[in-house]
C-alpha cells in the first residue's frame, strides 16, 4: 500500500533531525521528509526558472551530443544567417565528426589496458603463514653452505626449494615474496571477485563508466545484493544521479545519494505488492503532472500514462546499539539488548544494579518516493550493509563515483574543454562551403570596339561570337596594334581572361583557421601526440616521446578515476562475498557458482569470510611505459648484462615497478656470476699454470728421477757387478787362499818332510862326515904312524842328498 504523510506538514527544504531516535528515523514521515528534501534541493527552481537537476541534465546532454557529433546546428545558422534568413545558404549543416574521434582515442586507450585484481591477505592468520614462509626462506639463505655440505656428505637433500633459486640478499628475498609467494586463500579471493565481475559483465560496465568520465567528467557505478540474483554491479547514468553537496571528487562526505528513474507502471507492484489499482492510478496521475513540469525528457501522450517517475534514494545517518548491562549476584554480568529509548534512572545506576552500554554505528536507509507527491513506496533500514574490517562502525554506500575535475559542484570534462573549439571548427567548415559555393568559373572580357578594327581578309566580319569560339577552342586571339586609320589601337587584345573570382586566398585562409582550431582543440584535450597517425619523419624521437608523455599525462586523471571506481568496487565485492559466505542461506550455492572457475580452491572459497583482504589493482603498462622497459631490456641485453631467459621472465611481468626490480636483480646476479666466473677462470688459469709447472716439475723430477734411477740402477748394477766381481774375486781369492793354504799346508808338510829328511840327511851326512872325518883322521894317524903316502880325500865320492839339488 502506498504510504503518505496523512496530512502532516513536511518541511520541503530542510532535512529531518539527525539526532532523532531510531524509531523516529524508521517512521514513514521521516522517510518522506528526506525524499521531499532531496526533491526540493534538486528540483526547486530559482529566479531564472532553472533547477539544479535540469541544469546538470541539459549540460550533460549537450556534452553527449557533441561527443557524438550530433549537437544542435541552430547556433551555426544564427551565426551565418542574415536576420535569421538562411534561404540563400546552400550548405551541409551536418556537424563534422572530429570530437568523437578524440573521445574514442581516450576511452579505447583505457579499454586496451588490462586491469587485474590483486588480493593481499592481511589478517593475523595469513600474516603468520607469510612470516613463517619468509623465515623458512631466510633460514635456507643463512644455512645454505652448511646444507650443501650435508647434501654432499650424506646424499640427503635438506633444501625445501631449488638451491639455485634461494635468494642471497634481503632485496632478493623481498622480490621473491612478491613474485613467487601467493597463498591459495588470496587466489581464491581473486577468483571470487573476478567471477562476480564476469557474471555482471563488468568489462562492459567499466567501458561505459570510462566513457562517462571522458564525456561528462563523472562516472558512477552501483553494487547491491539482491536475494534472488546475488551481487549485482551496474552503471548509473550521472545525468539522473543526485547527491548531497560536496567538493570531494570521490563523494565520500555525501550523506545521501539517489537516482531518478522513469519505469513502467507495472514495476510498482514489484516494489510494493500491496498497492491497489486506485493507488496506482493516483501515482500515475501525480507522476504525469510532475513530468510535464520538471522532466527534461517529454514522452508522448500515448506512453506517459504507462510510465511513472520515481526517486530511489539512500540516506546516511547513525543508529545507536544499546545494551542493558546487569551485574549478577555471583559476580557475573548479563547483557540484554535494548532499543535506543532505554534510559535507566540515575539512582538505579548509582546503586550498581545495571548500567546502559551502547555504541553508535553508521547506517543507510533505503527509500523509493513517487516524484510530485508525498507518496512513499519504500522506507527501511538497508539490508546487507557492508562495513570495512578496519572500521566496523562505518557503512559503505552502494554508489561509487568519481568526478576528478569538480569544483564547487561544477564538473569539468574533456568534452567541455573542446566544445568552444569544436564550434569554431564547425563554423570554419561551413564558411569553407560558403566560399566554395560562391566561386564562379573564370570568364573572358571581349572588347567589341577592338574587333571592329580587325579585317580577316576574306570578306567576313570578325564577330564577338567568332572571337570567343576561336579563343575557347584554340586559346588564340586575333588583334591588331593599329586601326585602319593608322592610329594606335587601344583594343589590340580584344579577348582577355577574368581571374578575379577564384576565391583561393579565402579558401587558404579558412583552411589555415580550420587547422589552427583543430590543433587548439587537440591541445586543450592533450591528444596531439595520440592523433598523429603519420608522425613527421623529420621530428626527433625525443620530441615525439615527450609529446606522447604529455598526452598520457593530460588524460591521466581519467584513468585514475576509472582505477578508483574499479578498486573500490572490488573492495565492496570482497566484503559482500564475506557476508554472503557467513550469513546468506545460499552460501553453498554461491561457492559452487564461483568454484566452477577453479574447482581446486573450493575449500579456500568457503573460508574466505575468515580472512581480511587488501585489494589492489594491477594495471598493465601503457605503450610509453612498455617502450621504456623495452629500452632498458635492450640496453642491458646489448651490454650482455642479462640473458635471453632473463628477458622472457621480465617481459612476463605486467607490473613495471617489479619488472624493473627484477631487471636490476638479474643484472646484479649476472655481474656477480661473471665476476665469480672470472675468478674461477683466473683460479683455473693459475691452477693450470701451477699444474703445468707442477707437471713440468714432475716431468723434470721424473726425468731426474729416471736419470737418477738409471744412474742408480747403473751404479747398482755396477755395484752388483763389482760386488759379484769382488765376490767372485773373493771366491777366487778364497779358493786361491784355500788352494794356497792347501798348497801351503802340503808345502809345509812337504817342507817339513824335506826338512826332516834334510835334517836326517844332514844328520846322516854329518854323521858320515864325522865318520869320514874320523876315518880320515884315523887314516892320517895311520899314515903318520905308518908313514904311508899321502892319501887324497878329494877324489872320494860324496853322496849329496836331493834336497840340495
Amino acid at each position: 500500500m502506498a504510504i503518505t504523510t496523512n496530512g502532516k506538514p513536511v518541511n520541503p527544504v530542510t532535512f529531518p533531525d539527525h539526532l532523532a531516535s531510531d524509531k523516529e528515523k524508521a517512521s514513514d514521515a521521516y522517510g518522506i521528509q528526506v525524499g521531499r528534501s532531496i526533491e526540493s534541493e534538486w528540483f526547486s527552481r530559482g529566479r531564472d526558472g532553472s533547477d539544479r537537476y535540469g541544469f546538470r541534465w541539459n549540460e550533460f546532454h549537450k556534452r553527449r551530443l557533441y561527443a557524438r557529433a550530433e549537437q544542435s546546428i541552430q547556433k551555426y545558422k544564427d551565426e551565418l544567417s542574415v536576420k535569421g534568413d538562411v534561404s540563400y545558404l546552400n550548405l551541409d549543416w551536418t556537424p563534422i565528426p572530429v570530437m568523437p574521434k578524440f573521445i574514442d582515442l581516450v576511452v579505447n586507450g583505457m579499454s586496451e589496458r588490462l586491469f587485474k585484481v590483486r588480493a593481499y591477505a592481511q589478517d593475523a592468520m595469513s600474516q603468520k603463514g607469510r612470516i613463517a614462509y619468509q623465515d623458512e626462506i631466510a633460514g635456507q639463505m643463512i644455512a645454505k653452505p652448511i646444507l650443501e655440505k650435508i647434501k654432499e656428505n650424506t646424499g640427503i637433500d635438506p633444501f625445501t626449494m631449488n638451491p639455485e633459486d634461494i635468494p642471497e640478499t634481503d632485496d632478493e628475498l623481498s622480490l621473491h615474496m612478491q613474485l613467487n609467494y601467493k597463498p591459495r586463500i588470496e587466489i581464491a579471493e581473486e577468483v571470487a571477485i573476478n567471477a562476480i565481475f564476469d557474471e555482471n559483465e563488468y568489462l562492459n560496465v567499466r567501458k561505459q563508466v570510462d566513457y562517462d568520465e571522458t564525456v561528462l567528467g563523472i562516472g558512477v557505478a552501483k553494487h547491491e545484493f539482491l536475494p534472488g540474483a546475488g551481487v549485482i554491479i551496474s552503471r548509473v547514468d550521472p545525468a539522473y544521479w543526485v547527491h548531497s553537496y560536496t567538493n570531494d571528487p570521490y563523494f565520500k562526505d555525501c550523506f545521501y545519494f539517489g537516482e531518478v528513474k522513469t519505469v513502467p507502471i507495472t514495476e510498482l507492484r514489484k516494489i510494493n505488492p500491496n498497492l491497489t489499482d486506485k493507488e496506482i492510478k493516483t501515482i500515475s496521475e501525480s507522476s504525469q503532472s510532475w513530468n510535464q513540469i520538471y522532466s527534461p525528457v517529454q514522452y508522448q501522450d500515448i506512453f506517459s500514462k504507462d510510465l511513472v517517475t520515481l526517486l530511489y534514494f539512500n540516506y546516511r545517518t547513525d543508529s545507536q546499539n544499546v545494551w542493558k548491562k546487569k551485574k549478577l549476584d555471583n559476580g557475573g554480568v548479563r547483557v540484554i539488548e535494548k532499543d535506543d529509548t532505554f534510559n535507566p534512572s540515575k539512582e538505579e545506576v548509582e546503586k550498581g544494579r545495571f548500567e546502559k552500554v551502547g555504541r553508535y554505528l553508521e547506517v543507510w536507509y533505503e527509500g523509493i518516493m513517487v516524484m510530485g507527491g508525498d507518496i512513499l513506496l519504500k522506507w527501511e533500514l538497508a539490508k546487507n550493509m557492508i562495513r570495512p574490517d578496519s572500521a566496523t562502525q562505518k557503512a559503505m554506500p552502494m554508489y561509487v563515483a568519481c568526478a576528478p575535475r569538480m569544483y564547487q559542484g561544477v564538473i569539468e570534462s574533456l568534452t567541455s574543454r573542446m566544445i568552444p573549439f569544436a564550434d569554431l571548427v564547425q563554423l570554419t567548415h561551413l564558411k569553407l562551403q560558403q566560399v566554395a559555393n560562391r566561386i564562379v568559373p573564370d570568364g573572358v572580357y571581349i572588347d567589341v570596339d577592338g574587333l571592329n578594327s580587325i579585317d580577316l581578309g576574306n570578306g567576313k566580319a570578325y564577330t564577338p561570337e567568332a572571337a570567343l569560339s576561336l579563343y575557347l577552342q584554340t586559346g588564340s586571339v586575333i588583334g591588331r596594334s593599329f586601326t585602319q586609320e593608322g592610329e594606335l589601337n587601344p583594343g589590340k587584345i580584344p579577348v582577355q581572361q577574368l581571374t578575379s573570382n577564384s576565391g583561393m586566398n579565402k579558401i587558404e585562409m579558412l583552411i589555415g583557421l580550420f587547422n589552427q582550431y583543430l590543433s587548439q582543440m587537440m591541445s586543450v584535450a592533450g591528444l596531439g601526440a595520440r592523433d598523429t597517425e603519420k608522425p613527421d619523419p623529420d621530428a626527433l624521437v625525443g620530441i615525439q616521446k615527450l609529446a606522447a608523455l604529455n598526452s598520457n599525462t593530460a588524460t591521466r586523471h581519467i584513468l585514475d578515476a576509472s582505477l578508483y571506481i574499479y578498486k573500490t568496487m572490488a573492495e565492496c565485492v570482497s566484503l559482500r562475498i564475506a557476508d554472503i559466505l557467513q550469513y546468506a542461506d545460499f552460501a553453498d550455492e554461491f561457492v559452487d557458482k564461483i568454484g566452477k572457475y577453479n574447482v581446486d580452491i573450493l575449500n579456500e572459497i568457503k573460508r574466505l569470510y575468515l580472512h581480511s583482504f587488501g585489494i589492489n589493482i594491477e594495471v598493465s603498462p601503457d605503450e610509453e611505459e612498455r617502450e621504456r622497459l623495452a629500452n632498458n631490456i635492450t640496453m642491458a641485453l646489448n651490454k650482455q648484462d642479462i640473458g635471453l631467459e632473463d628477458v622472457i621472465d621480465i617481459q612476463n611481468i605486467d607490473n613495471i615497478k617489479i619488472a624493473n626490480q627484477l631487471l636490476k636483480l638479474r643484472k646484479k646476479k649476472k655481474a656477480e656470476a661473471e665476476s665469480k666466473q672470472k675468478m674461477r677462470e683466473m683460479a683455473m688459469t693459475n691452477q693450470g699454470t701451477a699444474q703445468s709447472q707442477q707437471i713440468a716439475g714432475q716431468v723434470a723430477m721424473a726425468k731426474i728421477s729416471a736419470e737418477t734411477e738409471s744412474k742408480s740402477r747403473l751404479i747398482q748394477e755396477q755395484l752388483q757387478a763389482d760386488i759379484m766381481r769382488e765376490q767372485k774375486k773373493a771366491e777366487i781369492e778364497s779358493q786361491i787362499m784355500r788352494e794356497k793354504h792347501s798348497y801351503a799346508m802340503e808345502l809345509e808338510g812337504t817342507s817339513s818332510e824335506i826338512l826332516k829328511t834334510r835334517d836326517l840327511e844332514k844328520e846322516k851326512a854329518k854323521d858320515k862326515r864325522v865318520n869320514q872325518q874320523s876315518n880320515n883322521e884315523s887314516e892320517l894317524i895311520e899314515q903318520r904312524k905308518n908313514n904311508t903316502p899321502v892319501k887324497k880325500f878329494d877324489e872320494q865320492e860324496v853322496e849329496i842328498p836331493e834336497f840340495y839339488e
